[in-house]
């Protein structure tokens, strides 16, 4: 590979033709906008059964049109709440319980606790007691049904125009984040606006890449120095295969790589002096343009995925 060097600025600015997209079906799962099932513990009668199948509709709900997938900031929600309009016991031998039921779909900002579009459809489900009725109301819910597409539609349109009006605050968070050495949560913060936000997305990416050198230039003097005091301890071949993996995790456009390679070399050297043979150790090569992106990513993912998985959202006020 062809170690052609520029400047992350540079090449964040060279990635905007070809990754930012305003198609979310051209887009990966880290690039689209995403949706969070979430059904509330406190909705009217909901037992665990219930629970967990309204919450396997609407995840088929939002995967089959497009919005499903492993969403890297879950700030997005679908929920719903379900009220029960009528209840019936039937002449029947024995005797069923049916139930007439309103449930509202919901799709909001589940942090700020905002409300962008709601649907309602009507169901009826009918069985031995009031709790199998319930659950075999939510059976009847037709994940299928086209008239979604424009409910999904409105969610998505306004969560595009959250990203783009409050955008300069979403990057002056990070900003402030990494001035305190939170490199990776602001990374994590930028990175998680979709690419189908155009306008936010490519503001994102130009404000991350100072950010990203800042995190793999003190990454990189805390490896080298982590390196060379073990190499300094010991020169031996076990303390420089320690030594070439701390050293082989360092990335090139950082400030101290100069130094990186002339430690990596000296190793080499040595290594061929004692054991009479090369050193298998490889430092990392210039990424391409291409990689950059991904190299952000990568970061915001890892980032996002050590965090806790259970979330609170807000929901007060939609039903």
């Amino acid at each position: 590979m062809k170690n052609t060097i520029l400047t992350i600025s540079t090449v964040a600015a060279l990635c905007f033709g070809s990754m930012a997209q305003n198609n979310a079906g051209k887009s990966d799962d880290a690039g689209r906008i995403t949706l969070a099932a979430y059904v509330p513990a406190q909705v009217d009668k909901m037992g665990e059964a219930a629970r967990n199948m309204l919450t396997n509709k609407l995840n088929q709900i939002v995967t089959q049109n497009g919005l499903g997938g492993s969403a890297a900031n879950e700030r997005f929600i679908i929920t719903a709440n379900i009220v029960t309009v009528s209840k019936d016991i039937t002449p029947t031998a024995p005797p069923m319980t049916a139930l007439n039921l309103d449930i509202t779909l919901y799709i909001g900002d589940g942090i700020e606790g905002t409300k962008f579009a709601s649907k309602t459809i009507s169901v009826k489900g009918v069985g031995s007691n009031e709790t199998k009725a319930y659950i075999e109301g939510i059976k009847m819910i037709k994940t299928s049904d086209p008239s979604y597409a424009a409910f999904l539609d409105e969610g998505k349109n306004k969560i595009m125009k959250y990203y783009n009006t409050k955008c300069d605050f979403i990057i002056k968070d990070a900003q402030s984040m990494a001035t305190q050495n939170k490199q990776d949560e602001a990374i994590y913060k930028l990175t998680s606006v979709p690419d189908v936000c155009k306008e936010c997305f490519e503001k994102c990416i130009v404000a991350v890449a100072p950010i990203y050198k800042q995190k793999i230039d003190r990454e990189c003097k805390l490896k080298l120095a982590e390196a060379t005091n073990l190499w300094n301890a010991n020169q031996d071949v076990n303390s420089a295969n320690s030594c070439g993996d701390i050293l082989a995790s360092v990335e090139p456009s950082s400030a101290c790589f100069k130094e990186v390679q002339a430690l990596s070399n000296k190793i080499a050297t040595r290594v061929k002096e004692i054991d009479k043979r090369e050193w298998n150790y490889k430092l990392k090569e210039q990424a391409q343009t291409s990689e950059m992106i991904k190299a952000y990513r990568d970061v915001g993912v890892a980032y996002g995925n050590g965090q806790p998985k259970s979330v609170t959202y807000n929901v007060s006020g939609w039903w």
